[in-house]
């Protein structure tokens, strides 16, 4: 069994693409970084091939600049197929010995697909969840790179839906990202590849960023979900923080 672990991070989020962390959850990740917080980003795919990308090594180069731009201490591309994502044992051992490996506390994943977009988001919700629970799994080091078991304390759920009109994720909460949301902005616009010739994604992303803030108090958030309910011994001090 290996016990050498690179310095643990607090949190990971995970997306089925380069660009999806960015998007649903980039605000929060880099507001975790400015409270002193390690962060890191596993992508399931490298998301090519694409339509405005001139091939991998663009978009990665892409994702490496964004993941800069947010403060993540690692980024990492495992190599499940992009189009073809699929939950398999394959990709939950890939993915389950990378959470063994960084030990965070807490993982950030899809909480659900994007009905006429890619499959694979909701595939990698399912993935995610699943890597999750097989982390924690004991007598069974062999299928992970010899890597001690790690239990994650708590999975939040990401979101992608910008079709509908009022996306109400189950448990969920609002992120304040207002001191964050330009650094989220800046890091999607690393996709040049992706967005360059639509500009005005970049302009519904702030917006969305601030309609969900807006509707907790905030200059601008993101709604996470959890998958058990939330609840606090400090009644209090929750409602009304320092």
């Amino acid at each position: 069994m290996t016990d050498i672990h690179p310095v643990p991070v607090d949190v990971i989020a995970v997306g089925a693409h380069p660009d999806d962390v960015e998007i649903g959850c980039g605000g929060t990740l880099a507001r975790l970084v400015q409270q002193g917080y390690r962060v890191g980003i596993i992508d399931l795919t490298d998301g090519e091939p694409t339509p405005g990308s001139a091939g991998v090594e663009i978009r990665l180069e892409e994702a490496r600049r964004a993941a800069d731009v947010l403060g993540a201490a690692f980024r990492i591309t495992l190599d499940l197929p992009n189009r073809r994502l699929f939950d398999t044992f394959e990709g939950r051992a890939k993915l389950a010995t990378e959470l063994r490996r960084w030990r965070p506390r807490l993982v950030l994943g899809l909480g659900e697909g994007t009905p006429m977009a890619s499959p694979d988001h909701r595939q990698a919700a399912i993935l995610t969840e699943a890597a999750v629970f097989s982390s924690r799994l004991v007598k069974w080091e062999d299928q992970f790179g010899g890597l001690a078991p790690h239990r994650v304390s708590r999975l939040l759920w990401y979101y992608l839906v910008f079709g509908g009109l009022a996306p109400a994720p189950a448990n969920a909460l609002v992120f304040d990202i207002g001191d964050a949301l330009e650094k989220k902005i800046a890091a999607i616009a690393c996709y040049e590849s992706q967005f360059a010739h639509r500009p005005e994604m970049i302009e519904r992303f702030r917006v969305f960023a601030r309609q969900q803030g807006m509707a907790a108090g905030f200059a601008a958030g993101e709604a996470l979900g959890s998958p058990t309910a939330l609840g606090t011994s400090d009644l209090m001090g929750w409602l009304f923080p320092a």
